[in-house]
C-alpha cells in the first residue's frame, strides 16, 4: 500500500470512530450555522482534529486544507491533504445514514492518493493515481452502460447557491427526461464513490468545494470513469460543477448540457 494511502485509511477510519460515536447519541450534538443553509456540528470539528492528528504524526510538515478549520499550512506546500471530516453533515444531524469522510492527497496539484469512507457500512472506497480503486478489498470499475437511457444519475440540488436553481431545474428536467432514473442522496463524496462501484451510472453537481470532489473523482477515474466540468474541460475543482460516470453517459450528459448553461456555468 502507498504510504500516504495507510495514513490516509487511518485518519478516515479514525474519523469515522468519532462520527458513530456521537451518531449513537444525536440528542446531544451541537449543531450551528456556516452560513445560509450550511451547518457544521462539534462532531465534524473532532472528526477533522482526529484526522489532522493522524496526518501531523507522520507527516507534520505537509499543507492541510480541511472543510472547517480552513487552510493548516506545513513547511512543505508539494503536499496538501484536502480533508472534509463529514461530507453529508444534514444527512448526520437527522440521523440518515448516509455520510461518509473523505481524505485526499495532492502533490505538486495531481491528486495521488484518494480515500472516501462510509462508516455506517464500514466500507472504504481508496484509489492510488495510476495504480486503480478499491471497495475495501475488491477492484472497482464504472458501468458499461452504452445509453442515457438505461442510466441511474446522482445528483444534489444547489442548496447553497441558489442563484443557479432556474439552470439547475433544466439540466435536471433534461436528465430525466433521458435517464432511467435519478437519485439525490445528500453526500457528494459517497455518490461519486457509488460511481466508481458501479451502483450509479453518472453524478452532476453544482458549485461543490475540493474538498467534496478531490478524492472522489480520483476513485472515479481510476475506476475506468470520466470526470469533466459542465463544458466537458477540467475545470471542475475550480468551479465546482462537476460531471462524473461511465464515458458514454458522461459525453452524453456534456452534450445534453452546453445548451442549457446559463453564462455563470460556462466558465
Amino acid at each position: 500500500m502507498h504510504p500516504m494511502q495507510t495514513i490516509a485509511v487511518r485518519a478516515a477510519r479514525a474519523a469515522g470512530q468519532t462520527i458513530m460515536r456521537a451518531y449513537t447519541e444525536l440528542d446531544r450534538i451541537e449543531v450551528s450555522a456556516k452560513g445560509i443553509n450550511d451547518y457544521v456540528t462539534n462532531v465534524d470539528k473532532e472528526a477533522e482534529a482526529a484526522i489532522t492528528y493522524q496526518i501531523r504524526k507522520s507527516y507534520p510538515d505537509h499543507t492541510i486544507v480541511g472543510e472547517e478549520n480552513g487552510e493548516n499550512k506545513g513547511s512543505n506546500s508539494d503536499y496538501i491533504w484536502i480533508v472534509d471530516p463529514l461530507d453529508g453533515t444534514n444527512n448526520f444531524v437527522r440521523g440518515i445514514p448516509h455520510f461518509a469522510v473523505s481524505i485526499a492527497v495532492q502533490h505538486k496539484g495531481k491528486t495521488e492518493v484518494a480515500v472516501v469512507y462510509d462508516p455506517v457500512r464500514d466500507e472504504l472506497y481508496t484509489a492510488v493515481r495510476g495504480k486503480g480503486a478499491k471497495l475495501n478489498d475488491f477492484r472497482l470499475r464504472v458501468s458499461k452502460i452504452n445509453d442515457l437511457s438505461d442510466a441511474i444519475v446522482g445528483t444534489g440540488f444547489p442548496f447553497k447557491a441558489k442563484q443557479h436553481s432556474e439552470t439547475y431545474m433544466k439540466l435536471l428536467t433534461s436528465t430525466f427526461s433521458q435517464c432511467a432514473d435519478l437519485r439525490r442522496a445528500g453526500s457528494a463524496a459517497l455518490d461519486l464513490a457509488y460511481v466508481a462501484a458501479g451502483r450509479m451510472d453518472a453524478f452532476f453537481e453544482i458549485g461543490l468545494k475540493p474538498w467534496d470532489i478531490a478524492a472522489g473523482e480520483l476513485i472515479v477515474r481510476e475506476a475506468g470513469g470520466t470526470v469533466t466540468d459542465f463544458t466537458g474541460n477540467h475545470g471542475y475543482m475550480s468551479s465546482g460543477n462537476i460531471i462524473a460516470g461511465s464515458p458514454k453517459a458522461t459525453v452524453a450528459m456534456v452534450k445534453s448540457f452546453r445548451p442549457l448553461l446559463s453564462d455563470a456555468l460556462k466558465r
